[in-house]
């Protein structure tokens, strides 16, 4: 069982991303709203070290986003993110591959 502190921990990155994301473009912060929404609940009762990897990818997110939005909500730079780096996807399951695909066609589709 987890802690209160780990609990707050969770709770305190959940609401910053959530607050980074509305410095988004509207269509992004839609779409990375939903999928943060749905890790995070996907990850509620995960063992500890799924958690621990979980925490500190999402961190690095949040860490990076708040490198790329202002304070005003502006993005610094045409694109977002980063590239991920080919250890985390081969640590991946087929599963997690299909899914961060579908997020790629969904973030890059353009009508």
């Amino acid at each position: 069982m987890y802690s209160k502190t780990h609990k707050s921990t969770v709770r305190l990155l959940y609401k910053t991303i959530l607050r980074l994301h509305r410095g988004l473009p509207e269509e992004l912060r839609l779409l990375g709203t939903l999928y943060v929404r749905d890790e995070f609940r996907r990850h509620k009762n995960c063992d500890e070290q799924t958690a621990a990897v979980f925490i500190t990818q999402w961190a690095e997110y949040a860490s990076l986003l708040t490198k790329q939005i202002s304070v005003k909500g502006l993005v610094h730079s045409s694109k977002l993110g980063r590239p991920i780096d080919e250890s985390i996807l081969n640590m991946m399951r087929e599963e997690q591959i299909a899914q961060l695909y579908e997020l790629m066609k969904a973030a890059t589709f353009k009508e």
